[in-house]
């Protein structure tokens, strides 16, 4: 439970990096919503990582799944920021 905490954790403190640069650049301007987001994005990597841990399966096919949780993650990234396949979901 405290290397699943640890994950989430680390995971979250991520969005900092945001928050910081917003307070110096206007470039950046994300909304409340924006963080609530990226934050159930990080909350759903950190658990598909955790799932992953703790299968009881080989370590080549933990890496594929592993892999595979981090394209899901990315593709869905960016989805939302950039509208990278056209869906309702997509960002600017």
């Amino acid at each position: 439970m405290k290397q699943v905490l640890k994950l989430i954790l680390g995971l979250e403190s991520i969005l900092l990096v945001p928050m910081l640069v917003q307070l110096f650049l206007k470039a950046v301007q994300w909304s409340l919503f924006d963080y609530i987001v990226m934050g159930v994005l990080l909350l759903g990597l950190a658990l598909g990582i955790t799932l992953v841990y703790k299968m009881r399966t080989n370590k080549n096919i933990r890496r594929i799944l592993l892999l595979v949780v981090l394209i899901l993650f990315f593709i869905l990234w960016a989805e939302l920021a950039v509208g990278l396949f056209g869906s309702p979901l997509a960002g600017n």
